[in-house]
Order: structure tokens, then C-alpha cells, then sequence
């Protein structure tokens, strides 16, 4: 293993800690107090923390048990160490965070929101970055794509998330915990697309693979991008093979590295900037 292969180990990690201890401090301090939910199981263990005076960080570790089971044979050993890891340590930081008892007194729900939107939000894109998942929704979608592959994953997350929070408004019975709860998603989803994503740029991807037919179809059909088959021969082993090529936004590669990866992990990907795309679909059309 390689210095370079060695860095790139040690800053997902990095950024697996980072993420965990900002999503923490985003619900333990900001959504928490307020009964806000931010979706997926952390809503879910804010109800029971509620309820039945559960501690946040045990609740989430419980529920996600199952989809820990379920998801060993799903994902990728990667993906799944880091999810667990992520997982324990943000249920962790949670327990710890609440039994320091530290308090903001923000009873402005609107600015709890949009801050704990945010800091969620950055903590989440760090967690992405770094390729893993915090468990809840993010894992139980892996593991509902590794079953259907066309399944959208912004549906899915909106679903999963929509169904927690009408799940905390008759725990609670206060529609406005849901409004705000709403604002929260949103927040996390747009802050996401930004730095975890990328700005409006383009992308230039060449993928090499096996499964060509198979990786086309859910830039097609998943992405709803074009892409083009190009006609190479790889010299090591002396044969034809079909080379992908997909131009897209920068925001757009984070879900294509996860396409590409799960129907075949073995996949050469190669990811170019473009300083100029002209044609449909582009803002700077011909």
C-alpha cells in the first residue's frame, strides 16, 4: 500500500470523526432541546427519548442493528466498516454530549432549525465524503438499491424522512414541531449538495468496466444523463472493451462514484474537470 493510497485511508477517517461530532452538536444542542426531528432514526430516537426517557445515542445504536445485519451482505466491506464505526461513535457523542448538560436556552425554534440544519448538514457532507454513512436512512437506501437498482435515491430519502417526521407529529401532537422539522431536512439536503456535491461545474467521466451495459442503463435511467459508449482496447490483456463517457455537473459525481461502485466495485473511473460544455442539457447551449 502505497503513502499516497495510506493519506487518502487516514483523512475518510478523519472526516468520519469530524462529521460525527458536528451532526452531535447539531441535535444534542439545537434540535434536541426543541423536539425537532431531523429525520431518519434520530427523529424516530427522539420521540423515545421523549416517550420513554431513552437516551438518544443507545436508541439510534439499538434500531440500527438489524439494518447492520441486513446491510453485511448488501454493501461493501468499506462502506460497511465506516458505517459502523460512524454509527457507534455519533451514538456515543450523543449519550456524551446530553450527560454534560450543557444548554444554549434557544427557544427561537426557526433559528434552532436553520442552525442545526446547517451545522447537520456540514457534519453530513463529511460523513459522505469519506464514503460511509451514519446508519438510518442513508444505509437502509444502500441496502434498498443493492435489491432494486432504478430506485430513486432522493425519493427514497424524502419517503423515509416524510414518514419520521409525521411520526413525531402524533408523538407530539404540534404541527409546527413538523413544519420546522422540514426546514431541517431541506437545510441538510441543500447543504449537502454544496460541499458535498460541488458547485455548478462539469465533470468529464470515463468509466471502464465489465458491466457497461449494465452501469449505462442507471446513468440513464437513475442520473437521467447521457452518456456514450467509445470503442478502446486495453493493451495489457489485448482485447476490445467498451469505454463510458458521461459529461456531468460536479454535483452530480458523488452519486455517480456510488452508482458505478455498487453494480461493479471494481470499475476504472476517471474524473476530469471541463472548463466549457456546450449542448442540451448545459446552461451554455450551441
Amino acid at each position: 500500500m502505497n503513502n499516497l493510497k495510506i493519506k487518502e485511508i487516514i483523512k475518510q477517517w478523519m472526516f468520519c470523526i469530524i462529521g460525527c461530532v458536528l451532526i452531535a452538536v447539531g441535535v444534542v444542542f439545537f434540535l434536541l432541546p426543541l423536539k425537532i426531528s431531523s429525520g431518519g432514526l434520530t427523529g424516530i430516537a427522539t420521540a423515545f427519548y421523549y416517550l420513554f426517557n431513552f437516551k438518544m445515542g443507545y436508541t439510534i445504536l439499538l434500531l440500527n442493528i438489524p439494518l447492520f445485519l441486513l446491510g453485511f451482505f448488501r454493501i461493501g466491506k468499506s462502506f460497511f466498516l465506516k458505517t459502523i464505526f460512524s454509527t457507534w461513535f455519533l451514538s456515543y457523542l450523543m449519550d456524551l454530549l446530553e450527560n454534560i448538560n450543557i444548554s444554549l436556552n434557544i427557544h427561537d425554534m426557526l433559528l434552532a432549525s436553520i442552525y442545526g440544519g446547517i451545522i447537520i448538514g456540514v457534519g453530513t457532507s463529511f460523513i459522505f465524503l469519506a464514503n460511509s454513512s451514519t446508519g438510518g436512512s442513508e444505509l437502509l437506501i444502500n441496502i434498498i438499491l443493492s435489491f432494486k437498482k432504478n430506485a430513486s435515491v432522493s425519493k427514497l430519502l424524502w419517503i423515509i424522512d416524510s414518514v419520521v417526521v409525521l411520526f413525531n407529529l402524533i408523538v407530539f401532537r404540534q404541527i409546527d414541531i413538523g413544519l420546522y422539522s422540514f426546514i431541517v431536512i431541506y437545510l441538510n439536503s441543500k447543504i449537502v449538495d454544496l460541499l458535498a456535491e460541488g458547485l455548478d461545474f462539469s465533470k468529464v467521466v470515463y468509466i471502464i468496466s465489465d458491466n457497461n451495459k449494465e452501469i449505462s442503463n442507471g446513468i440513464m435511467h437513475e442520473l437521467n444523463k447521457g452518456v456514450t459508449g467509445l470503442y478502446g482496447r486495453g493493451m495489457y490483456e489485448d482485447k476490445d472493451m467498451m469505454v463510458l463517457l458521461c459529461v456531468i455537473r460536479k454535483r452530480d459525481v458523488l452519486e455517480l462514484k456510488r452508482l458505478v461502485s455498487r453494480i461493479d466495485n471494481k470499475a476504472f473511473m476517471i474524473v476530469a474537470d471541463s472548463t466549457n460544455v456546450y449542448g442540451l442539457g448545459f446552461e451554455n447551449e450551441l
